[in-house]
């Protein structure tokens, strides 16, 4: 597994904003905090999501968008891309697979964070179909098609950009993690992250506990002293 220090940029790809809020801001927290460039990558808008029927749906798609910059912002990342795909209705399709790889030669990570491609049966909110068809588009995108000169001909020949290779991929939601991180302190950012998103909690009565008990429990499986919280992983190296 690379060392934080080895690491200068990392890009995080999920289906719908507040996705990597739930999954994984309190890690981003950390990261960010040691000076690790982030850029999240948002696949749909997340425009079939949102509770209030007096919202015109037209309007959930840039209510969404910006819910997810400020959520951003309040763990560290300001690079905010946004595919524009149908929630809903995503697909492992050879243009999403393209629209990725794109984001990848421009980023040029080292680190990548993306969903579980496969399903979880004991979290089955976390295995939504769009979750699953961005998470294995973006291991599609890492590999084999960022790193192919010759895939995706139109991003080197009309875009100038050069192939990259990521050598290291987490992996949210996965049935096997592997690899916790430890985000006591940065709890307090995920919350107000999660809080940034009003379209999709202020309609729950106690985010916060409900938050908290998750990574309590993850802080119990990773071994941690008790009262100890954490987001847990499953870790890709992948050959360079």
């Amino acid at each position: 597994m690379l060392d934080d220090a080895d690491v200068t940029r990392v890009l995080v790809v999920t289906a719908h904003p507040d996705d990597v809020d739930f999954g994984a801001s309190g890690t981003i927290a950390g990261w960010t905090d040691r000076g690790i460039e982030v850029t999240y990558c948002i696949v749909t808008d997340g425009d079939a999501g949102g509770f209030d029927p007096d919202v015109p749906r037209s309007e959930i798609p840039g209510i969404r968008r910006a819910e997810q910059i400020a959520a951003a912002a309040a763990v560290g990342v300001t690079d905010v891309r946004f595919l524009g795909y149908r929630d809903g209705e995503l697909t492992v399709s050879h243009g999403l697979r393209r629209d990725i790889s794109r984001v990848i030669r421009q980023v040029r990570p080292q680190r990548m964070l993306v969903q579980t491609p496969e399903r979880n049966w004991e979290r089955i909110p976390a295995s939504h179909p769009d979750h699953m068809a961005a998470g294995e588009a973006a291991m599609q995108a890492v590999y084999p098609d960022a790193r192919n000169p010759f895939a995706h001909p139109s991003l080197l020949d009309d875009e100038g950009l050069d192939a990259w290779s990521v050598p290291e991929v987490w992996v949210m939601a996965h049935p096997t993690l592997t690899h916790y991180i430890d985000i006591t302190d940065a709890f307090p950012r995920k919350i107000a992250a999660l809080r940034a998103h009003e379209s999709q909690t202020a309609h729950m009565e106690d985010l916060e506990g409900f938050i908290r008990g998750w990574a309590a429990r993850a802080g119990g499986l990773a071994g941690f002293e008790e009262g100890r919280l954490a987001e847990g992983f499953f870790i890709v190296s992948i050959p360079v």
